[in-house]
């Protein structure tokens, strides 16, 4: 039995406690976040369903507890919501540093980003991939596969080095629209694919083969034009994080009636130009 005047916040499941929002003295109102709990791996939030002010804390810090067990006890009292306390200023520009990183990772492989390596491209006369896509695409409609891989040698580079120096694992593709002026958005959606030379050569590796027979599925499924900017130096025997050699097996399938397969399955050996087999427009760049 409860002493008269004294009420408990309990808790809802069980579970271990995480941490404390609250401790003797203060004043809780209905609706105060008062602790954190852990169940099944998961973080919950409890808040208080009665007002008053905290007498003691029932268990502590890294205890658990079954459900309905006190975790908090009371001396019951009307407290009038506040926020003072408890109102906290959002910086709306602010980034949390995980998501920071999302950003710099995707946008590594941005021309922008790769001053080197698109001097070289300059240097030679050519274009970069990524222009290639924009000038095709209708404006704002490219939504780029996979631009966050890197070239499967984790065993033999850094990872700072694969990031800069690697990212996209050697082509840029995606789904972006292409004279929708003309034929309306959803016979417009296109797939497009470009070996980006500015990555290795544009050599086959490991997650560069992954993205592009993703994107031939993706293809078939959706009976979707594709269009590759094939420039590139062929297989890749440099990668080291699987079991394979340099040949992959590429899946081979009729994209449209138009764009029948030539073969059901293929072994892309160094130097093949294996995926053009089921795309409807080769641009040999």
């Amino acid at each position: 039995m409860l002493p008269t005047g004294t009420v408990t916040i309990n808790a809802p499941m069980q579970g271990t406690i995480v941490s404390y929002a609250v401790a003797p003295g203060d004043e809780v109102f209905i609706g105060k976040q008062v602790l954190v709990m852990d169940a099944m791996k998961m973080e919950h939030v409890v808040k208080a369903e009665v007002s008053g002010v905290v007498q003691r804390l029932g268990v502590g810090v890294g205890d658990t507890v079954f459900e309905g067990h006190p975790l908090i006890y009371l001396e019951e009292a009307e407290i009038a919501e506040s926020l003072q306390g408890d109102e906290q200023v959002l910086d709306l520009d602010y980034v949390r540093p995980d998501l920071q990183e999302v950003y710099d990772r995707k946008a590594a492989g941005l021309d922008e980003n790769r001053p080197e390596a698109v001097a070289k491209r300059r240097k030679t006369h050519h274009r970069t991939a990524r222009e290639n896509i924009a000038d095709l695409c209708d404006p704002g409609t490219f939504v780029e596969y996979g631009s966050v891989v890197v070239a499967g040698q984790r065993r033999r580079r850094s990872m700072e080095d694969l990031i800069k120096n690697t990212t996209g694992d050697g082509m840029v593709a995606g789904l972006g629209q292409v004279n929708g002026h003309l034929f309306g958005e959803d016979k417009a959606r296109t797939m497009l694919m470009s070996y980006d030379y500015m990555v290795l050569a544009g050599t086959q590796g490991m997650k560069n083969h992954a993205k592009k027979d993703r994107l031939f599925e993706i293809a078939e499924q959706n009976r979707l034009p594709t269009v590759l900017f094939a420039e590139g130096g062929g297989g890749r025997p440099g990668d080291t994080d699987g079991s394979g050699v340099a040949g992959r097996i590429v899946w081979r399938s009729p994209i449209s009636r138009d764009c029948p397969a030539w073969s059901r399955w293929w072994v892309s050996p160094p130097g093949a130009a294996s995926p053009a087999m089921p795309c409807c427009w080769l641009v040999a760049t």
